[in-house]
């Protein structure tokens, strides 16, 4: 489909928070961004940006449909007027799209049915996606919702790949698979990562590693522009050590703990919210990591080696997945301001083609670069994600035609 031209409207609503963006998909500027926080609660805060300026208030939020009732007074109190704005589509990320979801789609009942159908594979995150979409339904229903899921763009994983060595009629009656997630990220990281090199994200000789490091961590293998691999699997607890999920653990490892005592809830909220480095060095904040490494923490440092470790093995079972990888791309908090992350994760691997420029590395800049050698067999690049923006480019796709100029 081909963009229109105007504003989207990008939502994108957690179980107590609501963060918006009002943004030009043709030229990426965003003219006002937001986050209502602690919806729910006794107190809560509306945060709004435009421009230059930042306007914030205390209230109580009691649900999203008020949460974006709010976010609309500061759009008319602070700018830009969403009238006069062009609003041409709104969209919606959605974090499981099941095995249904392969593409961005507008919004309908049959959809929205769908969505309520894959609650058990995302309980924390698709009712409040579910929420927000009707809220924003309610207030602007004159112009498209478009759905776009984190698991669509890992949809089409090789059966080898998606598959689990289970019973397969278990597997399907519980829809159990590798789905992933992240994958508006390392879709639009892939796309980034190519056309700064010049290259067709399509190609089909073109291989890639995408590293999605943030407080939540994900790695892809991509293979002409479709991920054949990918770290998270049937949740977001699977894969690289993160901030305060464990990653990979023996999957033994519940049994061994519920034997022990433990609750199933207890131990899902340990491996989910008492894990990764916060369970390893107290502390979930990479930057905070780093401080305590520099000041001779050993925790720190054992948690950081561990992080990267982890990293390292997804790589190389990436590469021997893809056979060679001519762009390896670090993004997210963490992977595009952690020079130490990448010279560790890159760190003996020149063998194997993948190495960085010490000076390239250490550079700060805000927009995508390469940090590998000139050369270098492997392109080593830092991409800054952009998950709204996607999100607004893909929801702009199904804003309707202009009507043509009848005029003689």
């Amino acid at each position: 489909m081909v963009e229109r031209a105007g504003t989207v409207l990008v939502i994108n609503s957690g179980s107590s928070s609501l963060k918006y963006q009002l943004t030009t998909p043709t030229t990426g500027a965003v003219l006002a961004w937001g986050l209502v926080e602690r919806i729910g609660e006794s107190s809560g805060r509306l945060t709004h940006h435009a421009g230059d300026e930042e306007f914030s208030v205390e209230r109580t939020v009691e649900n999203h449909d008020q949460a974006l009732t709010d976010a609309r007074q500061m759009f008319d109190e602070h700018g830009p007027q969403l009238e006069d704005a062009g609003i041409i589509a709104v969209g919606h990320r959605v974090v499981h799209g099941g095995a249904t979801f392969a593409e961005p789609v507008v919004i309908d009942d049959r959809v929205i049915a769908k969505i309520e159908e894959l609650v058990p594979l995302a309980p924390l995150h698709n009712p409040p996606a579910l929420a927000g979409i009707a809220a924003a339904r309610r207030l602007l229903p004159d112009v498209p919702h478009v759905a776009v899921f984190d698991t669509a763009f890992f949809a089409g994983l090789p059966a080898a790949a998606a598959t689990y060595a289970i019973p397969p009629e278990l597997a399907a009656k519980h829809h159990i698979r590798r789905y992933g997630f992240h994958g508006t990220s390392h879709r639009f990281v892939s796309e980034s990562a190519a056309r700064l090199l010049g290259r067709d994200p399509a190609a089909a000789d073109l291989t890639q590693i995408v590293l999605h490091l943030g407080n939540g961590c994900s790695a892809s293998a991509i293979r002409a522009g479709r991920a054949v691999e990918t770290s998270m699997g049937l949740t977001p607890l699977q894969g690289l050590v993160m901030g305060t999920r464990s990653g990979d653990v023996d999957p033994g490892l519940h049994a061994y703990l519920y034997a022990k005592g433990m609750s199933m809830a207890e131990i899902d909220q340990l491996l989910n919210k008492e894990s990764g480095l916060k369970g390893l060095a107290g502390v979930n904040d990479f930057r905070e990591l780093q401080e305590l490494c520099t000041a001779g923490d050993e925790a720190a440092r054992l948690a950081f080696d561990i992080y990267v470790h982890r990293i390292k093995l997804y790589v190389g079972g990436y590469l021997a997945v893809l056979g060679s990888v001519e762009m390896l791309a670090f993004t997210a908090g963490v992977g595009q301001n952690s020079p130490e992350v990448r010279a560790a994760a890159i760190d003996g691997l020149d063998r194997l083609g993948i190495t960085i420029d010490p000076e390239l590395n250490q550079q700060r800049a805000s927009g995508p670069r390469t940090i590998s050698p000139a050369g270098a067999s492997t392109s080593v690049l830092v991409i800054p994600t952009n998950e709204e923006l996607a999100i607004a480019r893909d929801a702009a796709a199904f804003a309707p035609r202009p009507e043509p100029d009848s005029a003689p």
